[in-house]
């Protein structure tokens, strides 16, 4: 045990997107609080918001069909689409606010205008696809969708994908311009930067092994220094966990009621990547599919124009896969370490009922590189299996908890904080939408977790996010109003730039 203890008032668990986004917004609202980072790894933005570890997508609900669900009676849900939207346009604002604060300089190095796509194939989804377009295209928030069945239309609109197509069946699509990809690797390292500037106490190679409540009411973590060895304590007021997967240990360790009954299930994505250029040349858009029967959310099969380092890049996936690892770099013993009396029954009951996503799993696990490259021949009919390689994606831990609608051990497919009764300590767990609405899952952290503060804090947070405390989509002109001023700040409005 080493002599050193420190005593801040907020110490953030994990240099992700999550950390990065609270970090800069508690900087702003109160910028003489003290805040400590501990990061296992040695940079920032190196797990799940590393830009080969996560889809980029800027999930704004434009093309990902899970988002829109189909009634039993033929009618499309749209709700869940509006909710994520508005959240994605959350997060625009208050990237503009950075931006226009010289907290970041160009918003280009990690934000790209691109086109969003939905694509199907065979009558019932061409349907279904037409039935969604008409729900959403009625909404603000969706404006100059463009829906098409004819093949001509969708040669312009994805040659690559189209070319060579000799199937009979029906296909559409809808596309929308007002999509983007986002680096959120890069976007990570950026607010880190600027934290650093702020003197923001950032330890890397520093892994969190407990967390205990002290008799006065503070926490004390426990930190091992990876370089040295040496064992560290270091106390604050308040606790953020945002370590991606290895969240969940870390609140079981806390105690807290409210952390009983999670647990996690792990699941690994594996990408195609392209490396010939001149395809990589030929696609210019996300085009996100349907997700086969038994497939989990997360393993919509997309098609998407990356750009990462300055290069465009072309991936496609993701595959399931499974690992028992909460995090890329974690342990083997993760999964089996995170069942504790108070959750066994919960992870017993999920995998009773997902006993056929289990199944799933095992398949894609065993799949060849052939075999991906079939799945990949229905997006692009000629892929030739020399031109792309395999990529192992970050890994995702689903919260699994007991629920009134749907009992014990259901599976949660989101992003879902928990925080004690107090609001002294708060843990972010789950996955998609994750990075995409990292600011608004931290606003509703702040708001839960110092109610005290909150009437004070929110002209300043009005200032960052203008739509504060209002809906979008109740709000078209603040709607146009703030889209025209987000997609000038951020650059989207303006041809796209031309990358090697």
């Amino acid at each position: 045990m080493s002599d050193r203890h420190t005593r801040t008032d907020v110490i953030l668990i994990g240099a992700g997107i999550m950390s990065a986004t609270l970090g800069i917004i508690l900087k702003e609202l109160v910028p003489d609080w003290k805040i400590t980072v501990f990061e296992k790894l040695s940079n920032a933005g190196e797990e799940s918001s590393n830009e080969w570890n996560n889809a980029g997508t800027g999930h704004a609900a434009l093309c990902e069909l899970n988002y829109t669900v189909e009634k039993p009676d033929g009618s499309v849900d749209i709700s869940k689409a509006i909710k994520i939207n508005e959240q994605f346009q959350v997060s625009m604002q208050f990237w503009s606010y950075l931006v226009n604060n010289k907290m970041i300089r160009n918003p280009q190095d990690f934000i790209i205008p691109l086109p969003h796509i939905s694509l199907v194939q065979g009558e019932q989804n061409v349907t279904f696809l037409k039935k969604r377009f008409e729900a959403l295209s009625n909404t603000p928030l969706f404006q100059g969708m463009e829906f098409s069945d004819d093949p001509e239309k969708l040669m312009e609109w994805v040659p690559l994908i189209m070319q060579d197509r000799v199937s009979n069946e029906s296909i559409a699509a809808t596309k929308i311009d007002s999509g983007t990809d986002v680096n959120f690797g890069a976007l990570t390292r950026m607010l880190f930067d600027h934290l650093e500037s702020k003197n923001v106490d950032i330890n890397y190679k520093h892994s969190v092994n407990d967390v205990k409540r002290t008799s006065d009411g503070l926490w004390e973590l426990k930190v091992r220094n990876l370089d040295s060895g040496t064992v560290e304590r270091h106390t604050a007021k308040f606790v953020f966990i945002g370590g991606g997967g290895g969240s969940l240990h870390l609140l079981q360790k806390s105690g807290i009621p409210e952390g009983k009954h999670i647990g996690g299930f792990p699941i690994s994505g594996i990408f195609m990547v392209c490396n010939n250029s001149d395809i990589v040349a030929q696609h210019h858009a996300k085009v996100y599919g349907k997700a086969k029967v038994g497939a989990p959310p997360m393993s919509v099969p997309h098609l998407d124009t990356r750009f990462i380092n300055n290069k465009k890049s072309l991936l496609f996936g993701p595959f399931a896969g499974f690992s028992p690892k909460f995090l890329k770099t974690g342990s083997m013993f993760d999964l089996v370490t995170s069942v504790k009396a108070d959750n066994l029954l919960t992870m017993l009951s999920a995998g009773a009922k997902n006993m056929s996503l289990t199944k799933y799993l095992i398949q894609q696990v065993m799949l060849s590189k052939e075999k991906r490259m079939e799945e990949l021949r229905e997006f692009i009919p000629n892929a030739k299996s020399e031109d792309w390689d395999v990529v192992v994606a970050g890994q995702r831990v689903q919260v699994i908890k007991d629920t009134e609608a749907d009992g014990k051990g259901t599976l949660q497919f989101g992003t879902e904080v928990v925080s004690a009764a107090n609001g002294s300590i708060a843990a972010l767990l789950g996955a998609s939408p994750g990075a995409s609405t990292a600011v608004s899952v931290m606003l509703e952290l702040i708001t839960k977790c110092f109610p005290e503060h909150m009437k004070e804090w929110e002209p300043k947070i009005k200032e960052m996010i203008p739509s504060y405390g209002a809906s979008l989509i109740e709000n078209p002109e603040l709607r146009d109003e703030i889209h025209t001023l987000t997609a000038q700040t951020l650059c989207l409005s303006e041809k796209k730039p031309i990358f090697s």
